[in-house]
């Protein structure tokens, strides 16, 4: 990705609230490492779930054979105290180890299930019926994709009254989650800009992220959860060959994500408690 152009004075004072490259590239790599971790403890999960099998199998054996020793009074005698502590022992171990395995998986699944809910809350308060607005989970994140026609004029980062709207719904949904954080994410199409002191599409994304993220505000949501991040022409979701895909490409995304720190730690902490059992 080709390196952002030094603003000049004004355009430093004008997006002074946007986050920094390396703040956004922070984020990234945060959410990567997040991710990462996911699958390395369902990787964990699955092999413990195929261990749990095969020791349940052994429990239940165990327990089988308690039951006809004590019901034979003389096998009962060979059943050494030794022997029936050892067993015993066996099972509180067996018992532990489930119960470590339940915690991980209400962990790693505690996430899926919100991302559920909050996919459907989305749905049911923007509008799954707009053709210009999209609801969807992409790697475990729930994002709405709205079409730029809907937020501003060709050119204009200035938010129109039709998208005030449509952001009066997403604010609903993000002031009932404060435990999550909305990342605005500006796309352009790869058509060369430049007015004022904006200076290519790096500006003109961040701009429109910055004026949705200013309406948000407006609506009451807690600046605390927004964070303002333009993508410019680089993430297409076509190629920018017709003027049909332009359009395509030219929208706004609210990425609705958990605080990462706050998921991280819980599912560190499992895995932690998980390794731990297994020593």
């Amino acid at each position: 990705m080709k390196k952002v152009l030094l603003l000049s004075l004004s355009a430093i004072f004008l997006l002074s609230s946007c986050v920094s490259k390396k703040q956004f590239t922070d984020l990234q790599a945060k959410q990567k490492e997040t991710q990462d971790l996911l699958n390395s403890a369902t990787v964990k999960l699955n092999s413990c779930l195929e261990d749990r099998a095969a020791v349940t199998a052994r429990a239940t054996a165990l327990e089988e054979q308690i039951v006809d020793l004590r019901k034979n009074n003389d096998n009962l005698q060979v059943l050494s105290a030794k022997g029936a502590s050892s067993i015993e022992k066996t099972l509180e171990s067996i018992k532990e180890k489930e119960l470590k395995i339940t915690r991980l998986q209400d962990a790693l699944t505690k996430k899926d299930s919100v991302t559920l809910a909050l996919v459907t809350s989305l749905k049911r308060e923007v509008g799954i019926n707009d053709p210009d607005i999209e609801v969807n989970v992409e790697k475990g994140v729930v994002f709405i994709s709205i079409a730029d026609k809907l937020l501003f004029q060709s050119g204009s980062y200035n938010v129109t009254t039709r998208a005030k709207e449509v952001l009066a719904k997403v604010a609903k949904v993000i002031n009932s989650k404060p435990e999550f954080e909305a990342m605005i994410e500006g796309h352009t199409d790869s058509k060369s800009y430049q007015k004022g002191v904006l200076l290519d599409n790096w500006d003109l994304s961040v701009k429109r992220s910055t004026s949705i993220i200013r309406v948000l505000q407006e609506l009451g949501v807690n600046p605390g959860q927004l964070i303002a991040a333009g993508r410019s022409s680089y993430v297409p979701l076509v190629d920018n060959d017709t003027a049909e895909n332009r359009a395509k490409n030219r929208r706004t995304r609210v990425v609705v994500l958990p605080k990462i720190d706050q998921f991280y730690d819980m599912i560190e902490k499992e895995m932690k408690n998980l390794e731990a059992g297994n020593n």
